[in-house]
């Protein structure tokens, strides 16, 4: 039997450069979004704002719609894992905000990338899932290099944060990204192979050319996740606190390429 061809894309020449604007879109348009994370906002007014913020930058959201979310950015807060949509509730002191941003430029090209924002001072375990959290994703990055096999990648995020007591959403991944927002392969925040290949995981070696969205998703307690009744918004089963970041990543033949440019929020603070 022929073997089958990767549906792994390999980016060059002027999609990298579409996927490169993409990406620096997306990224100021998360940064503008996190700015606006203050006790007394509103989730529903951050939504807004992004949506002005997207046709600002002549691009709009690959979320609103897709496969029916409402919303123009995923906004999330506290045990809400991802996919929150923005509404009435009021953020207070203590908060943990996470926001997820994908755009779509009019050339055609994703951008996609994610943060934890905290609502001012944190409690000291809460600031600890968030250093390790977005430690994990930087982990996970310095794998993401020519040659070396996705499982690597995979297994980075789980081996960080599972020293600190934490745990990996197992039920969403990232994904790679291009003219579509979820593309192959599949990007999980662990590996096991047996369970890799019930859920038809594939374990591919990394190419020059490839783009992933890597997007820890970590949580202080269990790993269950439940889906509340707009059935969006994805929680932890156990309502402890969960984490989230993500980049996008260009694997080069050199170091790896950051399409979602941002300053680190913490900095070797997970002790």
């Amino acid at each position: 039997m022929a073997k089958r061809k990767s549906r792994i894309q390999l980016r060059s020449g002027s999609d990298l450069d579409g996927l490169r604007e993409a990406g620096a879109k997306a990224a100021e348009i998360l940064g503008c979004a996190a700015a606006m994370v203050k006790a007394g906002a509103t989730t529903g007014e951050i939504d807004r704002a992004a949506r002005e913020l997207m046709a600002e930058r002549d691009c709009v959201s690959a979320f609103l719609g897709y496969k029916g979310f409402p919303g123009h950015i995923c906004i999330s807060v506290n045990e809400e894992v991802v996919h929150g949509i923005g509404g009435s509730r009021i953020l207070g002191d203590g908060d943990v905000v996470k926001i997820d941003v994908g755009i779509l430029t009019k050339k055609g090209w994703i951008g996609d990338n994610a943060k934890s924002v905290p609502v001012g001072p944190l409690a000291a375990e809460a600031a600890k899932l968030l250093s390790a959290t977005e430690e994990s994703l930087y982990e996970a990055i310095s794998h993401a290099r020519d040659g070396e096999l996705l499982s690597t990648v995979c297994g980075a995020v789980e081996a960080h944060v599972s020293k600190f007591g934490y745990t990996v959403v197992k039920q969403f991944v990232g994904h790679g990204v291009g003219r579509k927002l979820h593309e192959e392969p599949q990007v999980p925040n662990y590996w096991d192979a047996t369970e890799m290949s019930a859920r038809h995981f594939k374990n591919p070696r990394l190419q020059a050319g490839m783009v992933l969205a890597i997007e820890p998703m970590v949580n202080a307690g269990t790993e269950d996740v439940l889906i509340l009744d707009d059935a969006w918004t994805v929680i932890t089963a156990d309502r402890a606190l969960s984490a989230h970041f993500e980049h996008m990543v260009l694997i080069t033949k050199d170091e790896p390429e950051i399409l979602t440019p941002r300053a680190r929020s913490f900095v070797n603070a997970a002790v």
